[in-house]
């Protein structure tokens, strides 16, 4: 059985205000790895390793998960960090107005369950991850461009689409392939 590396997303073109916080956050030396641009996206469901021959299934879930939620538009504004500033591990952007989202997301996540799949614990939480810090290297400039773009508004996008992904990872970072896209 071929297996894949999977998630479910949206889309996000990588706008001139995120390229400027990427560019920031590189210039303070801390050791994060980067969302590379193309690789933006907002994720829906991480699924990990993924049979091949549930790609249809996956699909059709998506499809009901839709059924209903016509385009919407999403602003991203504001900055971040998970778990929290004494340990980050995840720098984000904030989601405006993220229902419609959290809707998809909450019925994509229980119907995936029947397939093997784990629910989220902790619920549905709209944010863009922009990087990912690996060591605390230089993490008080870090957290000091956090704090400076924590009130901007990078970017409102109209979401028409869900997409099915496959990840596959390199030396240089991975490749997202889009699977399968389901209109709004």
């Amino acid at each position: 059985m071929a297996l894949f590396r999977g998630f479910i997303a949206i889309e996000i073109p990588a706008a001139p205000a995120i390229i400027d916080l990427e560019q920031a956050i590189s210039k303070t030396g801390a050791d994060v790895k980067l969302v590379e641009p193309e690789n933006i996206h907002l994720t829906l469901k991480f699924l990990g390793d993924t049979e091949e021959n549930q790609i249809d299934v996956t699909e059709q879930i998506i499809r009901e998960s839709v059924k209903g939620i016509t385009p919407f538009s999403l602003t991203l504004r504001g900055t971040g960090v998970f778990p929290n500033e004494r340990h980050v591990k995840v720098l984000w952007i904030g989601i405006v107005d993220g229902d419609p989202l959290a809707r998809i997301a909450r019925s994509i996540d229980e119907k995936l369950v029947p397939l093997g799949f784990t629910k989220e614990q902790r619920g549905y939480s709209a944010h863009l991850t922009i990087g990912r810090v690996r060591t605390p290297r230089n993490k008080d400039q870090l957290l000091t461009v956090i704090h400076k773009f924590k009130d901007d508004e990078f970017l409102t996008h109209q979401v028409n689409a869900v997409t099915l992904k496959k990840s596959e990872l390199t030396p240089k970072g991975p490749i997202y392939t889009t699977l399968r896209e389901i209109p709004l």
